[in-house]
C-alpha cells in the first residue's frame, strides 16, 4: 500500500482507495467486527421510531419497491442509496451507536449503512466490506480530528465528517483509484452538513444529519467513479472546509499515523443510552454511591466538573420535552443512573419526567474544569462532587467510562447490548439477533455479504 506524498487532502485519499483487507492488523479486524455487532443493534433499534419511519417512508416513496440492500428495520429491499439513508437514521436514534473520542465523532452510523448497502449489492466478500468500513472509519476519524474543537460547538461533526467517512468506505468498495478518491471527497466535502440548533428545540434533525452524510458520501463516490470531479483540497483551499467551518483546524491529523496508527480500534462503545458527554460524570456518579453506599434519596447536590464541548452541547438543555432531548440533558442522565445503576433505553422512557428524577436532574449543575478542559478531546475524565443530605462532601473521578478502549465492552457485552436494543424496538427477536450477530463474529469468512435478517412472511 503506497500513499503519496502530496497535499494531505491526496494522501488520505491513496490511502482509502488501496486498504485491503491484508494490510489491516489482526486485532483491528476483530475490533472491526466488534463494531458492526454493536452498529447492527442500534439498528435495529430504531424500528418503529416515528423520526426514522419518516424517512424510511420518504426513501420507500422514492422507490425503487425492492432492491439488493437491506432496509433493517422494515426488511424491504432497495437501491443502496435509500437503504444507505434508512439504517443511518435508524442507527443513530437510540444515542448508543459509537463514538471515538479524539474527533468527537460517531463512525458506525455513518459507515456501516453505506458500506453494508453497497456490499450487498456488489455481492462483495466480508473481507472486502471489512477493508472498506475500515478505510471509513480511518477518513471519518481524521476530518473530525482535523476540524477541531470550534467546528464541534457550531457542527454535529458526525453530519459533516460523516460525508468523508462514508464516501472512502464506498469509494473503497468500488475500486476508487487514489484520483477517483480525492474527487469523492471533494464531492463529499461540500456537501457536509449538520448545525446543533436542534437540539434547542427537540426537533429530529439529527437522524436526518446521519442519513444525509450517509447518502452524500455513497453519492460521492458513486459520481467519482462516472467520472464527476471534486474541489482538489476540499480540506485546506482557499474556500473549503476548514476556512469555511473552522478556526483551529490542523491539516496534521489528516494524515497522522496513516498505516501505522489505526484510529479504529480507539473507538468507543457507548453504555448509558445517552449523549457521551454524560458519560464521564455518570460513571463518576456512580463510583461515588458504590464507594460510599450512597442511594438517590442521600444526594442533595451533584457539581459536575467537565469540558467546554460538553456545556455547548448539553447547555441549552435545562427542560427537556421528549426522551430523546433528556438524552442531552446532564441532570436527567445523573438522576436516572442514581436511581436505576445505569441510564439505559428503558430507564429513560419510564422515567426521565418522573418526579423524582425531576428533582434529582434540578440538583444538578455543571462547571467548566481546566484539567478536564485540557485533556479533552483525546480524554473524556469524569469528575464530579457530591454533597449528601447529610452533609458530607464527596469526591468522584473516572479516568476511562465504561466502553473507552481501555475499559472497552467484552463480546458478550456487546452482544447482550445488542439483544437488549432489539427488544426494546420489536424490531427482531432474540432468536433472530443471536443468528445474526453469529455470522457477523464471521465475517471475515463470508464469500459473499447477504441479509443480516431474514424477510419476515
Amino acid at each position: 500500500m503506497t500513499v503519496s506524498t502530496e497535499t494531505p487532502a491526496a494522501q488520505l485519499a491513496a490511502f482509502a482507495a488501496d486498504l485491503r483487507f491484508g494490510a489491516i492488523p489482526e486485532p483491528v479486524v476483530r475490533f472491526t467486527e466488534n463494531l458492526l455487532v454493536d452498529w447492527f443493534g442500534s439498528a435495529v433499534a430504531g424500528h418503529g421510531a416515528r423520526p426514522v419511519e419518516s424517512i424510511a417512508r420518504f426513501a420507500q416513496s422514492m422507490g425503487p419497491a425492492e432492491g439488493p440492500s437491506e432496509v433493517l428495520i422494515n426488511r424491504r429491499g432497495s437501491s443502496p442509496y435509500l437503504a444507505a439513508i434508512t439504517n443511518a437514521a435508524a442507527s443513530h436514534l437510540a444515542e448508543q451507536d459509537d463514538v471515538h473520542n479524539g474527533s468527537v465523532f460517531h463512525p458506525a452510523t455513518v459507515v456501516f449503512p453505506p458500506a453494508l448497502a453497497v456490499a450487498q449489492a456488489l455481492h462483495a466478500s466480508g473481507e472486502r466490506l471489512i477493508a472498506a468500513s475500515v478505510a471509513g472509519y480511518e477518513v471519518g476519524i481524521r476530518v473530525g480530528e482535523f476540524l477541531g474543537r470550534s467546528h464541534y460547538k457550531v457542527f454535529h461533526t458526525t453530519g459533516t465528517a460523516g460525508t468523508l467517512a462514508a464516501a472512502a468506505a464506498v469509494g473503497n468498495l468500488l475500486g476508487l483509484n487514489a484520483a477517483q478518491m480525492l474527487h469523492a471527497f471533494g464531492s463529499a466535502g461540500t456537501q457536509s452538513a449538520g448545525l446543533w440548533e436542534f437540539l434547542r428545540t427537540a426537533a429530529d434533525s439529527k437522524q436526518l444529519h446521519t442519513a444525509h452524510a450517509a447518502g452524500a458520501g455513497l453519492m460521492a463516490a458513486f459520481l467519482a467513479r462516472d467520472g464527476f470531479t471534486g474541489a482538489a483540497d476540499i480540506f485546506t483551499g482557499a474556500q473549503g472546509m476548514a476556512a469555511g467551518m473552522s478556526s483551529d483546524a490542523d491539516p496534521n491529523r489528516l494524515t497522522d499515523g496513516l498505516g501505522t496508527r489505526w484510529t479504529t480500534a480507539e473507538t468507543s462503545f457507548k453504555w448509558h443510552a445517552s449523549c457521551r458527554h454524560t458519560h464521564p460524570a455518570a460513571d463518576a456518579l456512580l463510583a461515588v454511591m458504590q464507594a460510599h453506599g450512597l442511594q438517590a434519596a442521600d444526594i442533595a447536590q451533584v457539581v459536575t466538573h467537565v469540558h467546554q464541548g460538553a456545556i455547548d452541547v448539553l447547555g441549552p438543555v435545562v427542560d427537556p420535552s421528549t426522551v430523546h432531548q433528556s438524552k442531552f440533558s446532564m441532570g436527567t442522565v445523573l438522576a436516572l443512573a442514581a436511581q436505576h445503576g445505569h441510564a439505559g433505553l428503558t430507564e429513560f422512557d419510564a422515567g426521565f419526567q418522573s418526579d423524582a428524577t425531576q428533582a434529582l436532574r434540578d440538583k444538578v449543575t455543571m462547571v467548566l474544569d481546566e484539567e478536564v478542559d485540557s485533556a479533552y478531546p483525546r480524554r473524556w475524565i469524569g469528575k464530579v462532587t457530591v454533597t449528601t443530605t447529610d452533609g458530607r462532601t464527596l469526591q468522584g473521578r473516572v479516568d476511562e467510562p465504561k466502553g473507552d478502549p481501555g475499559n472497552t465492552l467484552s463480546r458478550d457485552e456487546i452482544t447482550a447490548k445488542a439483544l437488549r436494543l432489539a427488544a426494546w424496538s420489536g424490531g427482531a427477536t432474540e432468536a433472530e439477533m443471536r443468528s445474526a450477530i453469529d455470522a457477523l463474529w464471521r465475517l471475515a469468512s463470508w464469500p459473499r455479504v447477504g441479509r443480516l435478517l431474514e424477510e419476515r412472511a
